[in-house]
């Protein structure tokens, strides 16, 4: 009798479904994420979804049209915001800041934003500045070296000296926003 309760249970067992093993589930868990894809119009990133808003920039307009033309328009203002991007990238001391970021769509938004406020003629469609800063963990000194790489692609731009001052004064109040720790 024990040898059919034996023969039956062991017949159970062959049935029962064998689960994985655990260094099977271990490496389906731990399989790579596919890289997201960029836009083949745009070349950026995906991003959440968000509402786009001339008030996002951080900032009103100039009135008229003399900081647009300290700039030499669009076209200076892009390259003030493609070498001011450079300079960062390069700079050891804020480099890791953009390690992970998406510097296709950062100069983009950094152009829509800088040409909105200065009058020049763009639609700012980027995130808000506390929401785009959120998770970045800039510092005090991080910012300090942002506008001197800045200050530096306005000199090289041959900006004036006041006009500068003008539109960093028209930044500075968006501190609060992007510093976060």
């Amino acid at each position: 009798m024990i040898t059919l309760f034996l023969a039956l249970a062991l017949s159970g067992l062959q049935e029962m479904p064998v689960s994985p093993e655990p260094e099977a589930e271990a490496s389906s868990e731990a399989a790579p994420r596919p890289e997201p894809q960029r836009d083949p119009v745009t070349g950026e990133l995906p991003v959440d979804p968000y509402e786009a808003s001339n008030a996002n920039a951080g900032a009103s307009p100039f009135a008229g049209t003399g900081m647009r033309d300290a700039f030499h328009g669009q076209d200076g203002i892009r390259r003030v915001v493609n070498r001011m991007v450079d300079l960062a990238v390069a700079d050891p001391r804020i480099s890791e800041v953009f390690v992970a970021h998406d510097l296709v769509r950062l100069r983009r938004t950094l152009f829509e934003q800088f040409c909105y406020i200065l009058n020049a003629g763009c639609d700012y469609t980027g995130r808000d500045m506390a929401s785009s800063h959120r998770d970045i963990g800039l510092q005090v000194d991080d910012l300090n070296v942002l506008v001197e790489n800045l200050q530096a692609a306005m000199v090289e731009e041959k900006i004036g000296f006041a006009a500068q001052n003008r539109f960093l004064s028209k930044l500075a109040p968006m501190k609060r926003d992007v510093v976060t720790r």
